[in-house]
C-alpha cells in the first residue's frame, strides 16, 4: 500500500441520494484532497433486486453536483462490487481452509428453537465442530475468536467489543452468494483502501470486519465513524419520514456550494466566527479528530439561511443563469417570457429569495396576462371603500406622471401625505392589484418594469372587480 491514503465511498444504488451519504462523501473527498490521497467510488450493487442503473447514474450526477468530479486526478472509479464476486467467494473458502470459518446447515427456525432451549439469543455456534464440508442449504459462518476486539476510531477513540456478544456471522449464504461484511472487506483489500470514513450506523459491523481483515492476514484500515444525522425530534433521518433526497433540494433551488458548506458543518465546524467559508478553506482545515461524535441535527431552516447568503453573494449573471432551470416550468406561456425584462427583475428579487425555486412566483405577474391572485390577500386589502379610492386616485396620477420608480413612488407619497396616511397602508391594495399578492419585489420598480398601459389596465381591472 502506497503512502498516499486511499479513501472510499461505497453507496448502494437503491434510491435517491441521501444527504447523509452526501455528507460522508464530502468528508472523504475533503480528506483525499488535503492529504494528496485518492477518493475511490465503489458502487455496492450486489443486491440485484433493489439495484437500478438510473440510481447508479444518480449517484454519479449527485457527486458531480457537489463538486466531486470524476475527471479529477484524485478521483478513482466507479468500481462495481458485483464484478468482484469471484474474489469474495475465494476469500470465503480461504477462511474455511484456514479454520476461520465453518459450514452450518441450521435453518432459521432451528436456530430459533435452539435459542428457546438454551436461553442464548441468536445462533449458539452449534455447527462449529460438526465438520460439515458444504452443500445445498448450508451457509459458511465465521468462527468468532474468544476475547475482545478493539477498534481504534479517529472520531470515537478506542472502542472495545466483547467477542462473546458477537455470534458466528454468515460469510456465504446458502445459495453461495457473499454477505456484505465479507464483500466489503475483500473489496477494500483489493482496492488498497487505507481509510474507511463512514456513518456511525456501521460501527457495530466494524469488529466483525476487523476480524476478517486479521484472518486474511491484512492490516485493517484506519476507521472513522461520523455522527448520524437526525431531525428536529432527534430521530435518525428516515427516507420514509424526512426530506432526505439530495435531488429534491437541488430541484428546489439550493445551491451546490451552500449544500456542501452546510453538510460539512454537520459534526464539524471551521475555526472563526462564521460557518460560511469557501471550500478550499474547509479542505485546509478539516480533520477527523475535530469531528464531534454526537448526533448532528439536519436543520432545514439553517440550510436555507446558508443558501440565502450564497444567493446574495452571486453576481447578477450567475443568478440569472442559476434561475434558468427553474424558469423552464414556470406558469406563463413561453412566448410571453422576455429575458431582458427578467434581467431587470432579477436585480429586484435576488435579495428577497432564499432558494432559486422561489423566483418564478416572484416575477410571474409580469409574464402572465393577468396576475395569479392570492384570494386571502385580496379579501384583506380590497374589502373597503378605502381600497377603491386608493386605486382610482393612483390610476389618475400614473396616467401622466413621469415613468420611473422614483416618480411613481413620489406620486403615491404625495397622495398618502395629503390624506394623513402611511405609505405601507396605501401600497397594499396597489400591490395586490398589480401582482396579485401582498409580498414580492419592490413595488414601484415592478410597476416601472410592467409599463404604464399594463399598470393602468390592472388598476382598472381591480377597480371593476371591487365595484
Amino acid at each position: 500500500m502506497s503512502d498516499a491514503p486511499r479513501y472510499r465511498f461505497a453507496p448502494s444504488p437503491t434510491g435517491f441520494f441521501h444527504v447523509g451519504g452526501a455528507r460522508t462523501a464530502l468528508y472523504n473527498w475533503a480528506l483525499a484532497l488535503r492529504t494528496g490521497g485518492t477518493f475511490v467510488l465503489r458502487i455496492e450493487d450486489t443486491d440485484e433486486s433493489r439495484n437500478s442503473p438510473e440510481w447508479t447514474q444518480g449517484i454519479i450526477d449527485a457527486l458531480a453536483w457537489l463538486g466531486i468530479d470524476s475527471s479529477h486526478p484524485q478521483f478513482e472509479g466507479p468500481y462495481f462490487q458485483s464484478q468482484n464476486a469471484a474474489l469474495h467467494v475465494a476469500a470465503a473458502h480461504k477462511l474455511f481452509e484456514q479454520g476461520n470459518a465453518y459450514w452450518c446447515d441450521l435453518t432459521a427456525d432451528q436456530i430459533q428453537a435452539r435459542s428457546k432451549e438454551t436461553g442464548k439469543q441468536g445462533y449458539d455456534g452449534y455447527s462449529r465442530d460438526r465438520g460439515l464440508t458444504g452443500g445445498p442449504g448450508q451457509v459458511l459462518r465465521f468462527r468468532v475468536p474468544a476475547g475482545q476486539t478493539i477498534v481504534q476510531d479517529l472520531v470515537r477513540g478506542q472502542v472495545e467489543f466483547s467477542n462473546d456478544t458477537i455470534e458466528d456471522f454468515v460469510l456465504l449464504r446458502s445459495n453461495g452468494s457473499p454477505m456484505f461484511l465479507l464483500a466489503n472487506v475483500v473489496d477494500d483489500i483489493e482496492m488498497k483502501v487505507s481509510n474507511v470514513v463512514r456513518a456511525e450506523e456501521h460501527l457495530p459491523n466494524t469488529p466483525k470486519q476487523q476480524m476478517i481483515w486479521d484472518a486474511l492476514g491484512r492490516t485493517p484500515p484506519i476507521w472513522a465513524h461520523v455522527p448520524v444525522l437526525v431531525n428536529e425530534q432527534r430521530k435518525k433521518l428516515s427516507k420514509r419520514r424526512d426530506k432526505v433526497a439530495l435531488e429534491q433540494y437541488r430541484e428546489e433551488g439550493i445551491l451546490p456550494d451552500a449544500m456542501v458548506n452546510y453538510l460539512m458543518t454537520l459534526g464539524w465546524a471551521p475555526a472563526g466566527d462564521t460557518e460560511i467559508v469557501p471550500w478550499q478553506h474547509i479542505v485546509d482545515e478539516f480533520r477527523l479528530e475535530d469531528v464531534n461524535h454526537s448526533p448532528a441535527f439536519f436543520d432545514i431552516k439553517k440550510l436555507n439561511s446558508f443558501n440565502g447568503d450564497y444567493v446574495r453573494a452571486m453576481s447578477l449573471d450567475e443568478f440569472i443563469a442559476g434561475c434558468a432551470p427553474h424558469l423552464e416550468n414556470a406558469p406563463w406561456p413561453a412566448e410571453r417570457f422576455n429575458s431582458e425584462v427578467f434581467a431587470q427583475l432579477a436585480l429586484l428579487v435576488q435579495t428577497r429569495v432564499v432558494t432559486l425555486s422561489e423566483v418564478p412566483a416572484m416575477v410571474d405577474f409580469v409574464f402572465l396576462e393577468n396576475p395569479i391572485v392570492d384570494e386571502d390577500a385580496w379579501m384583506k386589502t380590497m374589502g373597503s371603500d378605502f381600497a377603491i379610492n386608493v386605486l382610482r386616485d393612483y390610476a389618475d396620477v400614473v396616467t401622466s406622471c413621469e415613468w420611473n420608480h422614483d416618480a411613481l413612488k413620489a406620486a403615491l407619497e404625495a397622495w398618502t401625505d395629503a390624506n394623513g396616511l402611511k405609505l405601507g397602508k396605501t401600497q397594499a391594495p396597489i400591490r395586490v392589484a398589480i401582482t396579485g399578492r401582498t409580498v414580492g419585489p419592490p413595488l414601484f420598480e415592478s410597476i416601472e418594469v410592467l409599463g404604464r398601459d399594463e399598470t393602468l389596465r390592472r388598476l382598472q381591472a381591480a377597480i371593476t372587480r371591487i365595484g
